[in-house]
Order: structure tokens, then C-alpha cells, then sequence
């Protein structure tokens, strides 16, 4: 049996750093069916019949309607015959609607709502509809069921009106049922249209939200919240992008968009069309609801805007630099500010205002641009001018807006030739503009070995650089050269590496202020990209490894960053100080156990409280085992000293 290892860590207060304060945060992007069939609780797919079919490959895309997609006739087989129509729609912005011609009493439709619908007992559920009859004068049924098995279910009269009449009203469970079917039906032979369905639980956080999801948001005690992307702000193609202007106002006119993860992995093998081509965003989460969920989780807001270039992996369009178009995205970008912040007599204030939130959100923040990389002119080509369009966004905003907080990006990649030279541009000009940008976007989806290697990577940074690392997890299980796209993803060794490269951006917090892990969420099943910080289905929420290593960090962080060291191999440090708190974190990457002992230069105190994560490196949490890794509070045994469990992660608690 190998002799344990033994370590000091020395924490001295010689060097002390300001910490930002929130500089763990989270970071929100459509992806992984993380909205719709994710955070937003409707449980409905496709409830207003506007699906897109999106399939091709790159600056080579094809967009067709699908308005009966995830809808089929019910009972099968049954004599009904269902048709997407768009005349006399009941809103322009969304104006497919179905129609359903029943020749027999008890025959409809059903919705396939994912993997059908979950009900909890006990718990309600809002469900409403649009309708209209020209001379259908009988009932139609509404009915959660399975089989033969009726769970829920609420019979209604029709108005013979011929106009488009909302119905809406309240179920409740008796029972817990997987995959239950959502159904509509007409009580007799007859012809109705409908559109607009809608099944919410009635727990929804702000009406909206998925409980359980948001709750994990929520003990994540989270600083800010950047939304709603990533590439969906950049849009597949230009006309693709994100229109926050179409996410507010009443949820059933907010115009539907086909998602730019839909055609992710398209490529001739499957005939340029995945499994998610018909992945679209309802909108029926918006600016105005993003805002919301912020002040519920205390967070501060980080919308994205778009510089007018789409998505560089899938599409060379840009908005030409010099022109009105490229006034109307500057645009948007002020008109988002104005609605945050905007009295009501402000035109995108007042919107506000009607939406019933008189009082301004708190925006400190604005991301411009993505993960956009400067593209040069050559050979005739013009090139994309990201860094002359990002100058014109960054004078307009702080002429009008001086105190915002601008979020620059340096491209997708660290330590490559565009990566410099992005941070050269914003150095050069922040050298005469110190408010030019407050913090660069840094994105790194790498090894666990590569966060080990490069722990210390940001104290080689130049101290007028400042980061957000918006954007980074350890990709480490792999299958045929591919990432799973499962919960198995999220094992115990990435996230330990994570943990292990976070001791630097504390180490060195005067350069990282800000740090969020992505993506956020991964519906199981639905996934185009794994690792995620939190799994779901339609039933349960998974907290992964990972998120408790971002938990960890976010509960304890003090005001202050203290110079801390180790001398052992494999062994990573940090420590932050508030008041009579010190918050030592200590990362154990070896296979063997340590004897440690904290020592310092000031009297930091006993240590009263430590809080660990440990587990085999193949080691994930699932929904069949969803604490397999998960923090443990261990009483100390001594004021200075303690044994460090291999590949774990500690935080110790000293206080005086």
C-alpha cells in the first residue's frame, strides 16, 4: 500500500485581489431542447402548429412548413381527417392552425409532447385552447390518458360562432403517470378548427418556468444570467437570427423560429437532416420573461445582441458594415437597454410598463457579439470587419448608455492566431478607451488534461486583461471519436478537472471577473451537445458532478482573493476571505490520499465546516442515481490539518 502523500497549503494575505462580486454565473442558450421541453414548462409540442422542417449544410439551408408535426390522428386509425390551414388565421404572426374533420363520435388527435406528457399527483395543470365552429354545436373532450386509462379529463360546449373563441380551465392528477397522451376529440361526427394549446403546471415559477429546474438555477445562487445564446442569437443564417422584439407581447403572437441547433451534425450521411430538424423556439420565453427569471434568481441580466454576422460555423452572411441595416442592429441593441431600464415615457419602456413590470430591471450588462472571429479581406472577398463593426456598436451604446458594462468576445478558441490577435485589437483600443470593453469572452471545450496543464493559465495574462470565461466544461467520455450525448457525459473526472483550473481563475481573479459553465441544460434524448451542467426528461432533474463543482463555487466565495500554494504534485489551491470567513478550496487530482496541513501568515482562524465532493473517475449521476457524486460535509478533526480523500474536491471553512 502506497505511503500517503503529504502537502502543505499556505495561504498568506500579502497579495490580496478584489473578487468580483457574482463572477459565477450561468449562461442560457436554447440548445438541448433546453427551452422549449426544457425550462419552459408548457408541456405541449408544437401547441400552435408552426413547425419548420430545417435541413442542408452550410450557406445551404432549406426551411419547409410542418404544421402537423408532433400531432397524430387518435384513437389510431380512427376516421378523422387532420389538415394545417391558414386561412382566417387567429393571429398573422403564427397562422397555421389545424383543422379536424371527425365522421365518427370519439375521433381527434393527439400531441406527442416529447415523450408524452408527465403528471405528478396531486399536482394541476392550466390547459386552454383556441377553437371555432361554423356549425360543429356539440362538446369536444380534452383527456390525459393512457391506454384505456382516462387520468384527467374535461368535457366543453363549443360557441357555433364561427369565430375564434378561447376555452381554458384546470385538471388535477389522481395518479403519477409516465408518458401520458394529451388528446383532443370531438364528441360527434363534425368539423372544428384549433390552435393554440397549452398545458402548464400549475407550479411554474412566475407562471412559466419548470419548477425543478428553476430551483436548481436558484441554489446555484447565481451572479448574472447571459442569455438567450450562443449561436441562436447569430441565427443559423441572418434572417435566422434572434428577434428579441418578436419575444415579447402577448405569447401566442409572438412569431415562431425554427432553431439553428435543428440542422447541428447535418451532413450527407443522414441526408443533411437530423433527428431535431423540426427544433424551434415558440418564444413563449422571451426578453421579458428572462428579465423576470433574473430578479427571481437575483442574478443580473446579460442579454447578447447580434453585430450582423451569422453563425460562422454554418454561414458566411454578414450585414455589409456601412449601411442602414446595420443602423437597425445598433438599434436593437439601445431599444433592448430602454426597455430594461426605460420610464414610461420611453417608447420600449412603456412595453415594458403594459407587460405589468412598472419598475425597471436592473441591466448592468450587454454581451455584443458572440463568439464572432475577425475574418480578413483577400482575393476579392470582403472579409466580415467584426472588429470595425463591434467599434461602432461599443460608441453608440456608451454615448447614450456611458455606465453599461460591454462583454467583447475573442472568438471561440484560446491560444490560437485569431484568439491573440482579438485580445491585441482590444487592448490597442482600450489603452485610449479603458471603458471599451469590461471583460473579453473566452469559450474552451477541452480535455480534463488540458485544464490540469493550463490551471495557471491567467497568471500569464497580462494584468489589464480582464475575462469572462463564458463558456467552458471538460469533454472526456467518447464513442466512436464522438462525445455521448448522455448524462454519462458529465463524469467525475471532468468535473474535478474543472474544479482544478477554477483555483486559477481565483487565484487570479483581478483578470477573470466572470465564469459560467455551459451548456445549462440537456434534455435526455434531445441532445445536440454534451457535456451539460444539468439533465432532465420530462419527469426528474439531474444536478451533474460538474454542477455541484460550480455550486461549490458560487456558495463559497469571499470579497477578497488570497495568494495560495501547495507543495505537492496533483494538488490545486484557492482561498478567498470575507470578514471572519476564510473559503480554502483544495482539488486532490492524484490517486492517492494526502495529509494536508493550512498554514498562513495571519490568523485566519480553526477550521469549522468542510464540504466535499469525491468519486471514481467513471463516476455520473443519472436519474437512476442522481447523488452517485454529490457534496458531503465532514466534521474536521483538527484547526489546521486534514486528510485529503484521492480525486477529490474540498472546501474548507476556517473562521476566527
Amino acid at each position: 500500500m502506497a505511503e500517503n502523500q503529504k502537502c502543505t497549503v499556505t495561504v498568506s494575505q500579502e497579495e490580496k485581489i478584489r473578487v468580483c462580486e457574482g463572477g459565477i454565473g450561468l449562461f442560457f442558450e436554447d440548445i438541448n431542447y433546453a427551452l422549449d421541453g426544457g425550462l419552459y414548462a408548457e408541456l405541449l409540442e408544437n401547441r400552435n402548429f408552426e413547425a419548420k422542417n430545417a435541413r442542408g449544410e452550410k450557406d445551404r439551408f432549406t426551411v419547409e412548413d410542418d404544421g402537423g408535426y408532433a400531432w397524430e390522428v387518435y384513437p389510431a386509425g380512427a376516421d378523422v381527417q387532420l389538415k394545417v390551414k391558414t386561412d382566417r388565421p387567429l393571429f398573422n404572426e403564427n397562422p397555421h392552425y389545424m383543422r379536424v374533420h371527425a365522421q365518427t363520435a370519439g375521433a381527434g388527435m393527439k400531441n406527442k409532447a416529447y415523450d408524452g406528457v408527465y403528471l405528478k399527483k396531486g399536482a394541476g395543470y392550466k390547459i386552454s385552447f383556441y377553437a371555432r365552429s361554423y356549425d360543429y354545436k356539440d362538446r369536444v373532450t380534452v383527456s390525459l390518458c393512457k391506454g384505456e386509462t382516462v387520468f384527467a379529463q374535461k368535457k366543453i360546449k363549443l360557441k357555433a360562432d364561427g369565430n375564434w373563441n378561447r376555452y381554458s380551465f384546470r385538471v388535477k392528477s389522481k395518479f403519477d403517470v409516465d408518458a401520458a397522451d394529451f388528446c383532443f376529440t370531438l364528441n360527434k361526427a363534425g368539423m372544428v378548427h384549433a390552435d393554440c394549446f397549452s398545458m402548464m403546471p400549475e407550479n411554474a415559477v412566475l407562471g412559466v418556468f419548470r419548477r425543478d429546474l428553476v430551483e436548481l438555477l436558484k441554489g446555484m445562487k447565481p451572479g448574472f444570467l447571459r442569455f438567450p445564446g450562443g449561436c441562436i442569437v447569430e441565427g443559423n443564417g441572418l434572417a435566422n437570427r434572434y428577434l428579441w422584439k418578436n419575444s415579447i407581447g402577448q405569447t401566442e403572437r409572438r412569431k415562431h423560429n425554427w432553431n439553428r441547433w435543428a440542422v447541428h451534425d447535418a451532413k450527407k450521411e443522414n441526408g443533411f437532416c437530423t433527428p431535431f430538424s423540426h427544433y424551434g423556439q415558440t418564444l413563449g420565453v422571451g426578453y421579458y420573461e428572462y428579465f423576470r427569471l433574473c430578479e427571481y434568481l437575483g442574478a443580473k441580466p446579460l442579454p447578447v445582441v447580434s453585430v450582423g454576422i451569422a453563425c460562422q460555423y454554418m454561414s458566411t452572411e454578414c450585414v455589409p458594415l456601412n449601411s442602414q441595416e446595420m443602423e437597425l442592429y445598433i438599434q436593437e441593441a439601445l431599444d433592448i437597454i430602454e426597455f430594461a431600464r426605460g420610464g414610461n415615457d420611453t417608447v420600449w419602456g412603456r412595453v415594458r410598463v403594459q407587460m405589468g413590470h412598472p419598475e425597471p430591471f436592473r441591466l448592468d450588462y450587454l454581451g455584443v457579439g458572440n463568439e464572432q472571429w475577425e475574418v480578413p479581406a483577400e482575393k476579392g472577398k470582403e472579409g466580415n470587419a467584426f472588429y470595425k463593426r463591434f467599434e461602432l456598436f461599443e460608441k453608440v451604446i456608451h454615448e447614450r448608455y456611458p455606465d453599461i458594462k460591454i462583454i467583447g468576445t475573442v472568438g471561440p478558441t484560446v491560444g490560437t492566431p485569431s484568439h491573440e490577435d482579438a485580445w491585441k485589437w482590444i487592448e490597442s483600443k482600450s489603452e485610449h478607451n479603458p471603458d471599451f470593453v469590461y471583460a473579453a469572452d473566452e469559450h474552451f471545450y477541452v480535455p480534463p488534461q488540458w485544464l490540469y496543464d493550463h490551471a495557471d493559465l491567467y497568471g500569464g495574462y497580462p494584468r489589464t486583461r480582464k475575462v469572462y470565461a463564458g463558456e467552458y466544461a471538460a469533454h472526456v467520455v467518447q464513442e466512436n471519436d464522438l462525445p455521448l450525448r448522455t448524462p454519462q457525459a458529465n463524469v467525475w473526472e471532468g468535473a474535478l478537472a474543472e474544479a482544478a483550473f477554477l483555483t486559477g481563475t481565483e487565484r487570479h481573479a483581478d483578470v477573470v471577473l466572470m465564469k459560467s459553465y455551459a451548456p445549462l441544460f440537456g434534455r435526455i434524448g434531445y441532445t445536440q451537445w454534451a457535456p451539460n451542467l444539468i439533465w432532465f426528461n420530462g419527469k426528474t432533474a439531474v444536478a451533474t458532478c460538474n454542477y455541484y463543482v460550480q455550486r461549490l463555487y458560487s456558495q463559497y466565495t469571499g470579497d477578497y482573493s488570497l495568494k495560495t500554494t501547495a507543495d505537492a504534485s496533483k494538488i490545486y489551491v484557492s482561498a478567498t476571505a470575507r470578514e471572519a470567513f476564510t473559503y480554502v478550496k483544495i482539488v486532490n487530482a492524484g490517486d492517492t490520499e494526502t495529509e494536508c496541513e493550512v498554514t498562513g501568515d495571519f490568523d485566519f482562524g480553526s477550521l469549522t465546516q468542510i464540504i466535499r465532493l469525491e468519486g471514481g473517475k467513471d463516476d455520473y449521476n443519472s436519474p437512476e442515481c442522481p447523488a452517485k457524486v454529490a457534496p458531503a460535509f465532514v466534521a474536521p478533526l483538527a484547526a489546521r490539518a486534514l486528510l485529503l480523500p484521492p480525486r477529490s474536491f474540498s472546501v474548507l471553512v476556517f473562521k476566527k
